[in-house]
């Protein structure tokens, strides 16, 4: 699927793989064709799933970060060991997004700047500003919810009107008024693992008000 999108698969680390659009020549559809073959990845693995499971095997699990930025991009290494490959914090950053699809209970986390790249109308909502480990800048990083398969997310919009009204009473520091709207995202899907988290950071800041310069902003003590 990333050949298909037209992206090259970089390399694989460990249990990963790292992939990269707009290399050695960038186009207008870079950020599209990433996000449209994450959405991919993610459909086609749970068509993958249901034979595993038919069969008795344990289902599989993935997480996806994308990120657009410059980086450097050629052959790298030395006369003894050399790669074509990218590298710089914008490669980094990727890493981070895919690593946080774990605390967040999401598949598919984008960075603002790979969202501010898109021209298709892929359907997204804001997870979170973020500070990755090693870095001081917050990033707003957002999900793709087209790669959940029908009836997988049900009552989608109503989940996500509650979400929303929930993001912005947290960010005003609102956090009873918060919890309840998520509250009320959970009960209508109850598999939503996001508004869950938000319904414990609710809970969290109520025993323990922030500060008075807190400004919404999460902070990724791990990688």
């Amino acid at each position: 699927l990333i050949m298909t999108n037209k992206g090259i698969l970089d390399k694989y680390i460990g249990d990963a793989i790292m992939a990269v659009f707009g290399a050695p020549f960038t186009t207008e559809m870079d950020a599209d064709n990433a996000v449209r073959t994450a959405v991919q990845m993610v459909r086609s693995l749970t068509e993958l799933n249901e034979q595993r499971i038919a069969g008795g095997k344990e289902p599989i699990r993935i997480g996806i970060g994308l990120n657009t930025d410059q980086v450097l991009s050629g052959n790298i290494g030395s006369d003894r060991r050399m790669d074509y490959t990218v590298i710089g914090d914008g490669v980094n950053l990727a890493a981070r997004l895919e690593s946080a699809n774990k605390t967040y209970g999401t598949l598919i986390l984008i960075s603002e700047f790979t969202v501010a790249r898109l021209t298709s109308d892929f359907k997204l909502r804001e997870v979170d500003r973020l500070v990755v480990k090693g870095k001081e800048e917050a990033v707003s990083m957002y999900e793709a919810l087209d790669a959940y398969p029908d009836g997988v997310f049900p009552h989608m919009d109503a989940v996500l009107a509650s979400y929303n009204e929930g993001l912005k009473l947290y960010r005003a520091k609102d956090f009873v008024g918060a919890q309840q709207s998520f509250e009320k995202a959970v009960n209508i899907h109850p598999g939503d693992g996001l508004s869950k988290l938000y319904v414990d950071r609710c809970v969290h800041f109520q025993a323990l008000p922030p500060p008075d310069d807190w400004d919404g902003v999460w902070v990724m003590k791990t990688k």
